[in-house]
């Protein structure tokens, strides 16, 4: 379990922080949507997390134990996935992913089983020079699972891949859920975090301003109506009806040629723009 504590950050000094009173908790076994435009401040908090800025103020504990005091063994215990790869380009993909498993003093998976997974087998002894944008994003990804982390840190993982390889990432996050990882999860993609998150929080200019599990997030901020589609002569008409109105909707049912009926749930990126006053941009 992953507990972030009141944490601000100030990286001037000034008293302006980039990120203010953060407070969230990440549960093993699930995954924890942190929401976001660019320059809200996910970043910041991820590399607090993650160790790579030190905390000014606040706290961040994994299982009870402070990140300001844990050793050099908790990195066995931590992937990362970061949108701007870090990857060698002058080895292969299979180079990458044995001379990063070898920093490790855990068991680690096979690499060439998870080249499989990301759709890179046939590329693994391929330069990562010749590697397009999407198949170093998809060898980072595999990187970040390759010690079977507790903790697993995920940063736009399916940004810019086609629709078949994001749904096999997608998979694979959920896997890492079923086997009991704390997953971590930045992005700008209300339907990505939708589809994967059991809590999503909404940052926006530094702090939280909303928080809770997407559907809760739908019954508060949604509309409890439903569209009814219906034929009346030649022509196709629509209908809202509020859900709380049984007898209209009753009514409607069984005197109407009904063609469709639509719930109005509203998205994550709708809600995020009533929260926020704000659309929602990358």
């Amino acid at each position: 379990m992953i507990q972030v504590n009141q944490v601000f950050h100030d990286y001037e000094g000034k008293g302006k922080c980039a990120v203010s009173d953060i407070t969230f908790s990440v549960e093993s076994g699930s995954i924890f949507g942190f929401l976001g435009p660019s320059g809200a401040g996910k970043s910041t908090i991820q590399n607090i997390m993650t160790g790579l800025l030190p905390i000014q103020k606040g706290e961040v504990l994994y299982d009870g134990k402070s990140v300001r005091h844990l050793n050099t063994g908790f990195f066995n215990q931590i992937g990362v996935s970061f949108e701007q790869n870090n990857l060698y380009s002058s080895l292969t993909g299979l180079e990458n992913l044995k001379y990063h498993a070898a920093l490790f003093s855990v068991p680690t998976v096979n690499p060439m089983e998870l080249l499989e997974r990301v759709g890179l087998r046939e590329d693994a002894n391929k330069r990562v020079s010749n590697y397009s944008k999407g198949m170093r994003q998809r060898l980072t990804f595999a990187r970040s699972l390759i010690n079977k982390p507790q903790y697993l840190f995920l940063d736009e993982p399916t940004s810019g891949l086609d629709p078949k390889t994001a749904v096999g990432i997608r998979e694979l996050i959920l896997e890492q859920k079923a086997r009991g990882a704390a997953v971590f999860l930045t992005t700008h993609s209300m339907e990505l975090a939708d589809a994967l998150s059991d809590t999503v929080a909404f940052l926006y200019g530094g702090v939280i301003a909303a928080m809770d599990t997407p559907e809760a997030l739908k019954r508060v901020y949604g509309k409890r109506e439903v569209r009814v589609v219906y034929r009346e002569g030649e022509e196709e008409r629509e209908r809202a009806i509020p859900l709380d109105d049984k007898a209209a909707l009753s009514a409607m049912l069984t005197t109407a040629d009904v063609v469709k009926l639509h719930s109005q749930e509203a998205t994550l990126e709708e809600i995020f723009l009533r929260v926020t006053g704000k659309e929602l941009t990358a």
